[in-house]
């Protein structure tokens, strides 16, 4: 497991940059997702623009304007707190840089290299704005393009997001966030994946009808574009170790050597009793025997790790101690080794996204080709959680996860909308 890039670096490099601590496993992942996400959806936009699917806006703009104050006091504060902080971080010393999240919302960091580059981002744009400054400053018409907004498009996401998936992940872990509610909500862990999904939508369907773009369309050009960026966000949660595993695979143990080994029922209860303290705490459950498992055996041409790891080095810190583990902040594994849920997810999310991206052209209704991927999205998730371990509710004597009872309401939602949609074009052509 690599909870962050400095353990990458060292491992794969030999190179230890106390910077890298900063940089999270599984947010380096999840920016990749955008980044990949972004791509995808600028392409299927200028497809529909092509098509004559969406339309551009004339936005009036002023142009050869110089530099205001304001503009050099907000790059120059942008510049100071990336300096102060991000860079202080790479200079710090290992008592500091240890813990990245503690440094970050501290008074620490380094003073010249803020300095350093506040005064470089406010000379750059003083520089820019000189470079087109005019005599007389004149005010253009110029025409914007669906594809054009995809930048504002995906900060949009990334931060109603982040937002919602923390907002879900507390309500369905509330114990744990009334404990703890200022850590909880800073915290960089503890995502859910529909929070962020619902908000996401939410925020971009208001942006979409204010700057008039299609939003069925738009749509239909980010299913695919949703599909690719989870399945890589869930690279990051199964690298770093999030917690977002299955349920124990009993066939296995966990040795000394940090190694995972098969095992008989009894060697599984008996791990299970030994570690009972963190089964406990881990399930909340007083009666063992009711620890969530299944016995799985790898076939021989199938490595053990895809259905039963115990994750080391987590990023988490769950689990228990690894014999000889002295330079690593992260030193837990677990007991008994677990289904690999992020990496099936990863799996699947990428057949998902291909299926999407070869049947994309045949939908001519807008809006449906979103509601199949709200249908495959929502079947792929629900049967996930059948080995996953989650918070579940008491519903009617039923006792569903959150993200089960979404994920089937996602498949409701998309087959109700498909069928809407379909009969609403039927009619329309009638």
């Amino acid at each position: 497991m690599y909870p962050n890039l400095y353990y990458a670096f060292r491992d794969i490099f030999g190179k230890e940059l106390n910077g890298l601590r900063f940089i999270n496993s599984f947010g380096f992942f999840v920016a990749i997702a955008f980044l990949i996400a972004a791509f995808v959806l600028v392409l299927e936009l200028k497809r529909k623009e092509r098509a004559g699917l969406l339309q551009g806006t004339d936005v009036k703009i002023t142009v050869g304007k110089p530099a205001t104050f304001a503009d050099l006091l907000l790059n120059f504060g942008l510049g100071f707190l990336l300096g102060y902080k991000f860079v202080g971080l790479f200079l710090a010393d290992d008592s500091l840089s240890a813990d990245p999240q503690s440094f970050i919302f501290s008074s620490e960091g380094n003073w010249t290299a803020g300095l350093i580059l506040g005064v470089l981002f406010a000379a750059l744009k003083w520089w820019e704005k000189n470079k087109r400054k005019l005599n007389k400053p004149e005010e253009r018409t110029i025409r914007i393009w669906p594809h054009d907004r995809v930048g504002d498009i995906v900060i949009f996401a990334a931060l109603f997001g982040f937002l919602g998936a923390k907002i879900f992940h507390n309500l369905e872990n509330w114990t744990e966030f009334w404990k703890s509610p200022i850590e909880a909500l800073l915290s960089f862990s503890g995502l859910t994946f529909y929070g962020g999904l619902i908000c996401a939508s939410l925020a971009i369907w208001y942006y979409a009808r204010k700057h008039k773009i299609g939003f069925r369309h738009l749509c239909d050009s980010a299913a695919p574009a949703l599909m690719i960026a989870y399945a890589v966000g869930r690279i990051g949660c199964q690298v770093s170790g999030d917690g977002d595993w299955g349920i124990l695979n009993s066939a296995y143990v966990t040795n000394s050597q940090s190694q995972v080994v098969s095992a008989t029922p009894d060697q599984f209860k008996a791990n299970v009793q030994l570690n009972h303290s963190f089964y406990q705490k881990e399930f909340q459950i007083d009666d063992l025997n009711k620890v969530p498992h299944a016995t799985v055996k790898a076939p021989s041409w199938l490595p053990t790790w895809m259905v039963a790891y115990h994750y080391p080095h987590n990023v988490i810190n769950s689990g228990v101690s690894i014999n000889g583990c002295t330079d690593n902040q992260y030193c837990q594994q677990l007991p008994i080794p677990v289904f690999p849920t992020p990496f099936y997810e990863t799996i699947m999310g990428l057949i998902l996204f291909t299926f999407l991206w070869l049947i994309r052209k045949r939908f001519t209704v807008p809006g449906t080709l979103f509601a199949v991927y709200l249908i495959v999205n929502g079947i792929e998730r629900f049967f996930v959680e059948k080995i996953r371990v989650n918070t579940t509710y008491d519903l009617l004597g039923f006792h569903p996860t959150q993200a089960e009872l979404i994920s089937a309401s996602l498949v409701i939602v998309g087959i109700s909308l498909y069928i809407y949609l379909k009969r609403k074009a039927t009619l329309a052509k009638a």
